[in-house]
């Protein structure tokens, strides 16, 4: 299908050359009717050799130029106009701004009709159009077999559209149907619908119950169509025009974006975005002379290659067109800032974050390029330069941290600038330093030397009594605290049995050795004297021995070994 709008002056014939065209009078509205004046958008189509063409019939009248970028905004880029100019009148004002709005919107493709030619010379208009569009092809309204042959030439000028691409529906009209609930119309630029298809609407899950086409139902419309979606999950009174569907996870929804201007005038700080078939005031920052900040009043699923305008409603005219650069802009927060941005996007070229999550590079309209560790792009530069970092900073911080249990995760993605945790492991892997408990560090780290000689001095005492664990002030003697303790314990030089209690690696093997000789089943206080050391070592000693499968304990307290 190839979907076309219409554009041009009030009272131009807009509406009257497509019923010519199609046998279908667009205006629907009955105020339309009586008044004879187009005043929202209007649908009609037709097949013409063998291609389905529906037209998008806009209001003409100045007080209307809001309705008319509703219908022409959701137009695939380099999408098609049927510009209407009356030979009566010849080249009008709203003739002007309509032209400004398709130029900012990058509508490549028109044909000019010359309305109106059995009741003026159409002579002078088809001269001022010619100045004003040289290289647009133009024929005269009266002859339909050639506006239709002109139609027919435009729709093969036309790129193939993506029919894989990410679902983004620009709703321009919602209304209930009895029986069949809410009903949304859009054009769809880009994509397939299928009936069960899962959309988001406002951060919400909808699902579309029917599909309609050109009056007929349809299990599935492809890109370029006008479509009408049959949803379920949403009242027809909570979605509108300018509302959007969306593939879930695809797009994100944002309210800054840095934007090149195209043919761009006075800009006001306050101005209306038209994007798709939505307005939304704006505060404009000036970026140099071809870029802008915009702030948006709300938030809209935006990508970077969008198109766009900014109007000046107050003075009825087009500020700018733009191109969407950015949707996830830095701050500017530093003085300097704003000049530095502006010299980027003098490029009109924004790079990609050097590492973000997948969904979110598409999200935001960039490709997947770069190297992928898991759900993660990262730049392979940018990731090579933080593999030479990181073992650095750990060294550093140990340096600094001489008896800690290496450094804390959370510590070095902050230094190294990592957007998540879990890039850390991926960052660290295959660079000899090892992660455990959260926190990094190099396998087998030796002892600082004063607490290498504490400990050499309590081994030699645990070797002559292994089952004898120091005493608080002997471990306070010795200056080996908590830290220092659970330092030793790992790089196995010691084990710790409870809090306070800290005996010789091989004291399990030892105490099932000498718990061997006692005669099985033994109780605790046994086990205390075949051990020669107190209650305060035994119980614990005990119980870590039963965790360990050694002991096994028996319901009246007693206990075995289990080997």
């Amino acid at each position: 299908m190839y979907v076309i709008a219409t554009a041009g002056h009030v009272d131009h014939g807009k509406s009257t050359l497509v019923h010519r065209l199609t046998g279908m009078w667009p205006d629907r509205l009955a105020e339309e009717q009586r008044r004879g004046l187009t005043i929202d958008l209007g649908f009609a189509w037709t097949t013409i050799d063998g291609r389905e063409i529906a037209f998008v019939d806009v209001p003409g009248h100045e007080r209307f130029v809001g309705n008319m970028l509703a219908g022409c905004g959701p137009m695939p880029r380099k999408g098609c106009v049927m510009f209407v100019v009356a030979a009566t009148e010849g080249w009008m004002p709203q003739s002007e701004e309509h032209l400004a709005a398709l130029e900012a919107l990058g509508v490549a493709n028109l044909l000019v009709v010359i309305s109106k030619a059995d009741l003026a010379d159409p002579g002078p208009t088809l001269a001022g159009v010619r100045e004003r569009l040289p290289d647009a092809p133009i024929v005269l309204g009266t002859d339909t077999d050639a506006v239709r042959r002109e139609l027919v030439a435009m729709t093969d000028r036309i790129p193939e559209p993506d029919r894989d691409a990410d679902v983004r529906l620009w709703v321009d009209r919602s209304f209930t149907v009895r029986g069949a609930g809410t009903v949304v119309t859009g054009t769809l630029a880009a994509g397939t619908l299928r009936i069960g298809d899962e959309l988001v609407h406002d951060g919400r899950r909808v699902t579309v119950r029917g599909l309609q086409s050109l009056g007929r139902d349809r299990t599935e419309v492809t890109a370029v169509a006008r479509v009408a979606v049959n949803l379920r999950g949403v009242d027809h009174r909570g979605i509108a025009r300018g509302d959007t569907l969306c593939t879930p996870g695809a797009w994100r929804d944002t309210v800054e974006i840095d934007v090149a201007l195209r043919a761009a005038g006075k800009l006001h700080e306050r101005l209306v975005l038209h994007v798709g078939s939505t307005g939304v005031p704006v505060h404009v920052r000036p970026l140099g002379d071809t870029a802008a900040r915009l702030r948006l009043a709300r938030p809209l699923p935006l990508r970077i290659g969008d198109i766009g305008l900014l109007r000046d409603p107050g003075e009825h005219r087009i500020a700018a067109g733009i191109d969407v650069l950015d949707v996830a802009p830095p701050a500017l927060r530093r003085r300097g800032d704003a000049r530095a941005r502006a010299a980027e996007l003098a490029t009109a070229r924004v790079r990609p974050p050097v590492c973000a999550r997948g969904k979110d590079l598409r999200a935001m309209g960039f490709g997947l390029t770069g190297e992928r560790v898991g759900e993660w792009v990262v730049d392979p530069t940018w990731w090579a330069q933080r593999r030479t970092l990181v073992t650095a900073a750990v060294q550093r911080w140990s340096d600094g941290h001489d008896i800690a249990a290496g450094m804390p995760a959370e510590e070095l993605r902050r230094e190294l600038q990592l957007p998540a945790l879990d890039l850390v492991s991926a960052l660290v892997a295959g660079t000899g330093l090892e992660v455990a408990d959260g926190r990094i560090r190099r396998p087998g780290a030796a002892l600082p030397e004063r607490v290498e000689k504490a400990v050499q001095t309590l081994e030699d005492r645990l070797a002559l009594e292994p089952f004898r664990a120091p005493e608080s002030d002997e471990l306070t003697a010795l200056r080996l605290g908590p830290k220092e303790l659970a330092a030793a314990v790992r790089a196995g030089r010691l084990a710790r049995i409870a809090d306070g209690v800290v005996l010789g690696p091989d004291v399990y093997d030892r105490a099932a050795a000498a718990l061997a000789g006692v005669p099985q089943p033994f109780t605790a206080a046994e086990a205390k004297r075949a051990l020669g050391t107190t209650r305060r070592v035994a119980i614990p000693l005990l119980e870590a021995l039963d965790a360990r499968g050694v002991t096994r304990r028996r319901p009246d307290g007693s206990r075995d070994l289990a080997r």
